[in-house]
């Protein structure tokens, strides 16, 4: 039986949720010895105290969340700040607006602006490339731009608009060099398809489900 434990970043990142919510979401990850937890930028500080006798689960945050459309500056000053309260890594949005232009080259310096950033402060970087929105073609764009810029990982949904397909994954992990994992996220509520997309390709899992996840019946 295999234990997706490690692979799951407990994810909370409701417009709503308050610091009582962020620390369940941690206690949980504690309890269940999760790989991590993604929590919006405003508790980065919050998660990292709660979390301070537990080295072994990641603060993770996002930047340029949902939309990803923000300038580039305005991405880099989130990462800055998220690092400066704690944040071990970043699941940074990519500008979809400038994907849907094809504006390759703006989508490229943007990652690689973010990147340098991330390097510099040694943590880990996964973009959010919003698959559901994607034709294959401009999927396997996004895929070969996150290559070319160095990211760790590629993650497949913010779960705003549809989240991660077996076939998705598939498509991705065939396009994406070994070095670079996936993350699968959006909609992920149930062991069977954790496993499935694990199966698939992905290397973690962002949800909001994670107990339902590890709970054997």
């Amino acid at each position: 039986m295999m234990d997706i434990a490690p692979l799951i970043e407990h994810t909370l990142l409701r417009p709503d949720c308050c610091s009582q919510d962020i620390l369940r979401l941690c206690e949980e990850a504690s309890h269940y010895r999760f790989r991590g937890v993604c929590v919006p930028p405003y508790f980065v500080l919050h998660a990292k105290k709660m979390l301070e006798n537990d080295q072994n689960v990641k603060v993770v945050t996002v930047i340029g969340f949902p939309f990803g459309y923000s300038v580039t500056q305005a991405k880099v000053a989130e990462i800055q700040q998220a690092v400066a309260d704690g944040a071990d890594e970043v699941d940074v949005v990519i500008n979809g607006c400038a994907v849907s232009d094809g504006r390759w080259v703006d989508v490229r310096n943007d990652l690689d602006q973010m990147t340098r950033v991330v390097r510099e402060a040694d943590k880990l970087i996964k973009v959010i490339i919003e698959g559901a929105l994607l034709s294959e073609e401009k999927l396997l764009n996004c895929c070969d731009v996150c290559s070319d810029s160095g990211v760790d990982f590629v993650k497949t949904s913010t779960g705003f608009f549809g989240g991660a397909s077996i076939q998705m994954v598939r498509t991705m992990r065939e396009r994406l060099p070994n070095p670079i994992r996936i993350k699968a996220s959006g909609g992920i509520r149930d062991r069977a398809t954790a496993l499935a997309l694990v199966e698939a390709g992905a290397d973690s899992i962002g949800t909001s489900s994670g107990p339902q996840l590890v709970q054997i019946v």
